[in-house]
């Protein structure tokens, strides 16, 4: 047994490593999801069937709406909270509802009474706390049906959502997918996609051609799903949100600067390559370390400072007006990158997880 066990612990940790590394995670997102939500699903149907509780089904539907569409645990959390306060809202007055149903016998004002209370929360439901009240709203249908449900019809359904709620949030804890790896993965993406934009304006390709207009298309979608992470990756990892807006806007200074570069390149000095060589040794290097540094979690290298030397400072320009433009563009670029790296620096215990 024990010469088995050197063979058998590789074995193992290689096969769990798509499910513990947190590149493959990032990268196997879609399937870890949908298997997650699979067997959360069997087991809602299992207990509720075993249980033999009446309307087991909203158990599995409301497991499906919590984490059915919802992969990161920022925001699983948020939509648990909000489905159960929707949920216990909108059984309460559908109780309510069917109580003076079953006490005064007048459909019509059932009838009045839902339409308003829906009304009311469908005023709500534009701005902020919307799920909430929507849900709310959903759920007075779900418990009083159009008032003639029995009570106790309602309080199952009630308890078979909260079952699906608690479900929910235990199967979101299963192999969690957490935003912050999209987010540190899609911007390492986006880092080495500036360093091969950058490489093909040095190299004298054309910035109008298919390749450098879909590469370009391609940071911009990329600087949106950052945009649409951060809220979450705040939450998952207590990053202030101040903190990834700044890395935030020196990624898109980033962007702006490329695309500047681009139509400031020189294009009557054959050897401009020359003179603009130290600049993009350095530019190259600080791209591909941040990137390195977010897909395999060795910050050592943010903490390194790419020092300038002296070349740069005073190396030989043409004086042509695209050449010094080039130039200040091209410094400024690398200072961006500096204060990129510094910030990714600082917050790297929180988001190396």
């Amino acid at each position: 047994m024990k010469a088995l066990r050197p063979t058998r612990l590789p074995i193992l940790r290689h096969l769990l490593r798509p499910l513990l590394d947190p590149h493959r995670r990032y990268l196997y997102a879609r399937y870890i999801h949908a298997g997650r939500v699979a067997v959360g699903l069997l087991a809602s149907i299992l207990l509720t069937t075993g249980l033999n509780l009446p309307h087991g089904e909203w158990a599995s539907v409301t497991l499906l709406i919590v984490i059915g569409g919802l992969q990161h645990q920022g925001n699983i959390g948020r939509k648990s909270l909000e489905r159960a306060y929707g949920t216990l809202i909108g059984a309460a007055l559908g109780l309510i509802l069917v109580l003076q149903q079953q006490w005064l016998h007048q459909q019509w004002l059932t009838y009045v009474a839902m339409s308003t209370v829906c009304g009311f929360f469908a005023y709500h439901a534009i701005g902020k706390g919307g799920y909430i009240a929507l849900l709310s709203a959903i759920t007075v249908f779900i418990v009083a049906g159009h008032g003639d449900n029995p009570v106790s019809d309602g309080l199952w359904r009630t308890v078979d959502i909260l079952i699906g709620i608690v479900l929910a949030l235990a199967f979101s804890f299963a192999i969690p997918l957490y935003a912050v790896y999209s987010w540190r993965f899609s911007l390492a993406k986006g880092l080495r996609g500036c360093a091969k934009a950058y490489g093909r304006i040095l190299n004298g390709h054309s910035v109008t051609d298919d390749e450098y207009l879909k590469l370009a298309a391609q940071l911009n979608g990329i600087m949106v799903q950052l945009r649409s992470l951060m809220p979450s990756v705040s939450k998952e990892v207590r990053i202030p949100l101040t903190e990834l807006e700044v890395i935030q806007g020196q990624f898109r200074l980033c962007l702006s600067t490329l695309e500047l570069l681009s139509n400031l390149r020189p294009r009557d000095h054959g050897d401009w390559h020359a003179w603009l060589h130290p600049e993009h040794r350095q530019i190259n290097r600080q791209l591909i370390a941040m990137a390195r540094a977010l897909e395999t979690g060795a910050t050592d290298r943010l903490a390194r400072r790419v020092e300038r030397g002296a070349e740069i400072e005073h190396a030989v320009v043409p004086a042509s007006q695209d050449a010094q433009g080039f130039r200040l563009l091209t410094l400024q670029l690398a200072t961006t990158l500096e204060g990129l790296r510094q910030r990714l620096d600082k917050t790297a215990k929180r988001w190396n997880i």
